[in-house]
Parts: structure tokens; sequence; C-alpha cells
């Protein structure tokens, strides 16, 4: 008889997510013909479950159907079982989450899906619980109908599954509809956003409240372009309702994935790394629009908490924190006024004042658990209590690190500590953006340690980049989001740093990207290299929790193409945003404002400015911090040396513009037209308003 360990194949794999199945009894396969052999050879239908390490429902359904003994049997005895890390293969999890929501009509994690044996979906849905409760049936129950369908009648199962890919494959396709886009679509995405904008909490629509900062930097490139008081609006109102509600982590720094409320009270308590990357970059561009401190110092809390609690010792970002531990959703981050009373002392009473804090609390999971919130702000508390905001603020600063220590000593959350190379690429261009905009250098040294380990660690045998990294071991070649988004980061790490290194690594992404990816035929770029094994290639363009390749290669490319005086690669650009048109001129404000940051730059106005002297110089640098103080959307900022070689073939319209009589010299250009030459940050400022 086969051991438990004999059954399960999960025990060799690096993916945390894969790992917490091991032990099932469950008859596990990871993604792979392995699996698909077997199936064929046994005619038996595909159980297909995709899900992640942070997931909540996903531990869920673990606990009452993986490691049933009895769902296991009838598992293993008529299905072929695979289990998929979504993080791990993205490729995977975007083929067959558009089947389960062409299916179903929704679709979320854990994902469930049933498969031929050639991985033609034919029924999926998201959580089965077991036994039947929340008005869904019953997981077992759901298995005996599968099984009763594919026994008593496969011919039909497996037509309709023939069906369902060809739907998938012809949708996937996404064929430029040859309509360009204009000004038209920014405005038809602000008044989108504007009729779902929640006045009365901020954030969109009236229940869940997602971040999505993409949406907010849209909203600043639109108020940018257009003064639009009421787009400025919507940005401070919802981050407002971030930083000072349970999204954020007021003890630790960060923030959790979303609140499942319309208050922004309570969140889902899972931490991911694209959420703290695409919320500094939002917050400091918050910053640079309104002055607001604010903002510049949440930001600054959020990279703090990345840099201690998500950086492996090499410098690479991991992926994320659960919401669970002990078995509790959020048991690690909520406090009793009990606990905080022994633990705070004379303290208490100032803390809790700002922080609403209650002796039945706010978390339904913990009796008497408070999830931290900002109840009073600080100035308004001070005034009550009879202090000063500074005293206040100090106050605050202790309690937060007595408690900072104290919940070190708790059961902590899992932390999947997987090194993905495009979630790396987002959080390194949002280190280098807050090294700017905050005026940060060790922001941009921790991004340029992580930008050369991503290149030069993540790189597989034949010297292509890779999509995971864990533990030494490499696995997944790159996707276009890995080179794209990787792309991006080097973009704003070179504008941190001036060093041309990071620009011409972008630009060499950039090309692979192109060559590897690019939809030749219909614009765009698919998620995976041709020959890849999936019943089609997807080319994601919805811009969701984490923006979408295509939006991102989109504005690399124009980035590039601009940069280097390189009309082909700023096509390709254009080309990304036609692949996704229809979406962006009928929807762009609900799943298309990363594409429309894109469409802003390719609209125009695009203004270049070339600060060219020694950086050692002190007037060189007033100069760039003139710029980097400054929030300058549709502008491309390139630093020119005295020896204009290492940037001449990145930027060719630098080369030329050098420092005059031995000076720091400024050149503002927009329409093939420069101002003339100034040396003084005066004198620049006055140019760029």
């Amino acid at each position: 008889m086969e051991t438990r360990a004999q059954r399960n194949r999960l025990a060799g794999e690096k993916s945390p997510y894969l790992l917490q199945h091991a032990s099932n009894p469950v008859d596990w396969f990871p993604w792979g013909e392995e699996a698909f052999d077997k199936a064929r050879r046994e005619e038996k239908p595909v159980f297909l479950s995709i899900g992640y390490a942070t997931c909540h429902w996903c531990h869920v359904m673990e606990r009452e159907s993986f490691e049933s003994q009895e769902v296991a049997d009838f598992l293993n005895a008529r299905f072929v079982s695979i289990k998929v890390d979504r993080e791990e293969r993205p490729d995977v999890d975007d083929v067959y989450m558009g089947a389960v929501q062409a299916l179903s009509g929704q679709g979320g994690w854990p994902l469930t899906a049933f498969l031929t044996p050639d991985g033609k979906p034919f029924f999926g849905g998201t959580y089965f619980p077991y036994p039947s409760r929340y008005g869904r049936p019953s997981f077992l129950d759901l298995l005996g109908h599968i099984h009763a369908v594919w026994t008593s009648d496969r011919r039909k199962v497996l037509t309709s599954a023939g069906a369902i890919a060809a739907h998938l494959a012809e949708g996937a396709a996404h064929f430029a509809t040859g309509e360009r886009l204009g000004l038209e679509a920014l405005q038809a995405a602000h008044g989108q956003l504007e009729r779902r904008f929640d006045r009365t909490y901020g954030g969109w629509g009236e229940g869940t409240k997602f971040p999505t900062p993409h949406v907010l930097s849209f909203l600043l490139r639109f108020h940018d372009r257009t003064r639009d008081q009421g787009a400025l609006d919507m940005v401070t109102r919802t981050l407002d309702a971030i930083c000072q509600g349970g999204l954020r982590d007021h003890v630790g720094g960060g923030f959790h994935r979303y609140c499942v409320d319309r208050t922004w009270t309570i969140p889902h308590f899972e931490k991911m790394l694209y959420d703290q990357a695409l919320l500094v970059r939002a917050l400091v561009e918050a910053h640079l629009v309104t002055g607001d401190q604010a903002y510049a110092r949440v930001a600054r809390e959020t990279i703090d908490f990345v840099l201690r609690d998500m950086t492996t010792p090499e410098g690479a970002f991991t992926s994320a924190w659960d919401a669970d531990s002990e078995g509790v959703e959020g048991k690690f981050y909520v406090w009793t006024e009990a606990e905080l009373k022994a633990l705070l002392g004379d303290d208490f009473a100032a803390f809790a004042r700002v922080h609403g804090v209650t002796a039945h609390g706010n978390h339904e999971e913990v009796p008497g658990g408070n999830h931290l919130l900002v109840v009073t702000p600080v100035l308004e508390a001070a005034k009550r209590l009879g202090v000063t905001p500074d005293d206040l603020e100090r106050t605050l600063a202790r309690c937060r690190a007595t408690l900072l220590e104290a919940r070190a000593r708790r059961v902590p959350p899992l932390h999947d500590d997987k090194v993905l190379a495009d979630w790396n690429g987002l959080m390194i261009g949002a280190l280098a953006v807050a090294a700017r905009g905050l005026g940060e250098p060790r922001f941009a040294e921790a991004a340029a340690r992580a930008a050369a380990f991503v290149l030069e660690r993540m790189r597989g045998p034949d010297g292509g980049l890779m999509h995971r990294w864990r533990e030494g071991e490499l696995a997944v070649p790159a996707m276009s989001d890995d080179l794209a988004f990787l792309a991006w980061g080097l973009l704003d790490l070179y504008a941190a740093t001036r060093d041309p290194r990071w620009l011409g690594e972008a630009r060499r992404l950039a090309d692979d990207l192109v060559r590897d990816f690019r939809d030749e035929a219909h614009g765009g770029v698919f998620l995976v290299r041709e020959g890849t094994a999936l019943i089609h290639r997807p080319k994601p363009t919805y811009d969701g929790a984490v923006p979408a390749g295509n939006s991102v290669a989109a504005l690399v490319l124009l980035t590039l193409g601009h940069l280097g005086q390189d009309e082909a690669l700023a096509r390709e650009g254009g080309r990304c945003l036609d692949a996704a048109a229809e979406l962006l001129a009928k929807a762009g404000g609900h799943g298309g404002t990363q594409a429309l940051q894109a469409l802003d730059l390719h609209l125009g106005p695009a203004r270049e400015v070339v600060v060219a002297g020694d950086l050692a110089v002190a007037d060189t640098q007033a100069l760039l911090r003139e710029l980097d103080r400054r929030f300058l959307s549709r502008t491309l900022v390139v630093h020119r040396p005295v020896d204009a070689a290492p940037i001449a073939a990145l930027a060719p319209f630098a080369a030329a513009q050098g420092p005059i009589d031995g000076r720091a010299t400024a050149y503002v250009c927009q329409g093939y037209a420069c101002q003339r030459p100034v040396h003084g940050p005066g004198e620049l400022a006055a140019l760029l308003r």
C-alpha cells in the first residue's frame, strides 16, 4: 500500500502554498504533464484547485475538504487532482479564472475547476463547503454530480468543454478595434469614477472597499491635465480613509488586502507585496501634489515595514503575510482593552482616545478584540487631552513601539517568502519614487539591491529571466508581467539614481518583451511565450488588484520609445493600448486606469527635461532636487553627465545638451522645441510652471 507521502507529490515543491497541502490525504499533483498523462490514461476528469498561501478561504476549504479522508478517497478514486499556486503560475490562473467567470459569473480563490484530460474546462466555481452551508452545495455532493455526468454523458461533456475552450481562446485574442483613443477616454473614465465614488466614506462602491491604487494615480494625472478639483478630492478623501482606517496596520506599518465593509473598518488581514508597492507610489504622488506630510509619513512607515518584514537577507522582496494565525483571521493584529491597559500603563488613555479602543472591541473573531483605527485625529485629541500635538505624537510612537515588541511574542501568521520578479519590479519602482519624492536615498539603495538580485540571481540556465525564486531554487520562465513590471521599476530607479545602468537594463527587458510576447497580428503582449502548454495564450488587459501586464508594457514601451527616439518601440506601446481600446473606451474607470496612465503619456503633450552636469556638484543636485520635489506627469527627466557617452545611446537627444560655461544646466523641451537653458533651480521652476 502507498504511504501518504508517496501519494502526495507536493512535498517536493518549493511553493509555500503547495507545501501547505503536502500532508493532505488527497493525491495531489503539481501542474504538469504527469497529471494530464494519468488523466488520459485512466480516462478521468481533472480536478483543478488554485489558490495561494495567504488566502483565508483556501485555508477553510483545505480544513473542511482536503484534510477529510472521505473527500480524499472519493477524489483519489475518480479524479486526477492538481493543486496550483496562482502567484507562481499566474498564466494557469488567468486561463481558468476566465473559464470559471464565464461558467459561473463569478471568480475568486480558492478557484475550483473541472477539466477534461486535455485541459479543457467544463465546470467551475470558487469555494465549496463541506458539509453544505451558506446556501452552497457540499463539495462531496458536487464531486458526486460531476462524476455521474462524466460517467453517463461524457460525449456531451467533451463537446461542451471544446466549445468553452474555443470561446475562451477567441476572447483572449483582444482584437484591436482600429479605434484610436483620445482625451474622451480619460474624460469618460473620470466620469465613471465620479459616479461610483462613495462621498461619505471614500473609495468606490457601497460595499467591500479595495484600495486599487492605480485608480488614485490615474486621477492625479487627470487632475494635473485638467485641474479638475473633484478628481483630486476623490484621491485625498480615499487616501485619508485608507490611512486612518482599518486597511492600515497602525502598529507595525503596511496595509492589509481590502476592507470587508463600506467604512474601511475591518480588513481582510493578509498583506500583499503588490499592495504595499502600489499604495506607496500613490501616497508619494499625492504628497507631491498636495504637500500633505501625512501621506509622506505613512509612505515611509509602509516602506519601513517592507524593509523590516518582507525583505530577504539578499535584498529581494517576499510575497505576502497570511491573514490567519492560530486558525483565526486577524488574531495577530487585534488587542483587548485589558491587554492595552496592561502594556501601556499611563499612556493608555491617550492611545485609546486616538485609536477608539473600547471594552467590547470591533472584531468579531476575537471577543473584545480591537482592530486599531484613527478615530480622533491627533490635533483634536491633543486639544481634548490638554497636551501639545508633538507631545501626543511622542506618546503614540512610544505606545506603538511597546505594542510591536509585544506582538512579536505572538504566534505570527504564515510568511510567504517566495520572491516573484514581477512583484519585485513593483516594489523597486515604489521605492525609487519614494527616494525621489521624499528625499530618502536609502530607499533607492534598497531598490538597487533588489534590482541587482532579480537581474543577476533570477536567471535560468539559458540566461533568461525566471518568475520565481525561493530558497535558492528558480522556477517558471518569466512572463510578460515579469519583464514589464521590472522594466517599469528600473525606469523609476534610473530617475532616482541617474545611473544609466538601470535605463539600459530596462531597454533590454523591453526588447525581450517585444521579441517574445507581442501579438504581431492584433497588438498588445501575450502573458506567455508561444509554445507554453496552455489551452490558449492569455492576453490580460484588465487592471485589477495588480495592473495588467499589457497596461504596464504600454507605459514602458512608450517611455523608452520617447527617450530613445525609437518610433518602432513607441509604436508597440501604442498597439498595447489599441489591444485594450474597447475596454478603455467603454469602461476604463472600472478596469483600465493603469492603461489610461499610459494613454495620458501617449496623448501628450510630453515634455523632456535634461539636467547636464557633474552629479557630485551641488549646482547639479539643486536642479535635480527642484524636479524631484514636483509631481510631473508626462515629463521625462534625463541626467546628462559631463561625458555624454553613457547616456547617448539611451536618450540621444540629451547628448548635445551639455553644461554651458562649465555650469550645471537644465533644458526644458516640448514638441520638438526647447526653452532657453537655465542654471538655477528658481529659473527651472519658472519654466516648469
